[in-house]
């Protein structure tokens, strides 16, 4: 079992920056690949980013490919996700996700789930 609790969504203004964090506590971190999606309202949840249990290899949306980047800190049990550029309609509630393997965009290959944190972009 692995839990991850994420933080670091508040407001912010178009065009600036926000960085998330997902802290993971349960089974091994280490080999989970890990996974951003979001959710806006009346929305379908959408894969955002991933990145491989060891960091080497990441994976982006078209949509924030360029603005955004996922990292992860094994030691720390913690995965990253740098937002810059924001966009409202970037506005959503973000989810990080982990499951065992390689990387997937598709929401329904991960195992674990946060409770979210949300991130709004007024313009």
């Amino acid at each position: 079992q692995v839990q991850l609790v994420e933080s670091g969504g508040g407001l912010v203004q178009a065009g600036g920056s926000l960085s998330l964090s997902c802290v993971a506590s349960g089974r091994a971190f280490t080999y989970y690949a890990m996974g951003w999606f979001r959710q806006a309202p009346g929305k379908e949840r959408e894969f955002v980013a991933a990145i491989t249990w060891r960091g080497i290899n990441t994976y982006y949306a078209d949509s924030v490919k360029g603005r955004f980047t996922i990292s992860r800190d094994n030691a720390k049990n913690t995965v990253y996700l740098q937002m810059s550029s924001l966009k409202p309609e970037d506005t959503a509630v973000y989810y990080c996700a982990a499951r065992q393997g390689v990387p997937r965009v598709e929401k329904s290959e991960y195992d674990y789930w946060g409770q979210g944190t949300q991130v709004t972009v007024s313009s």
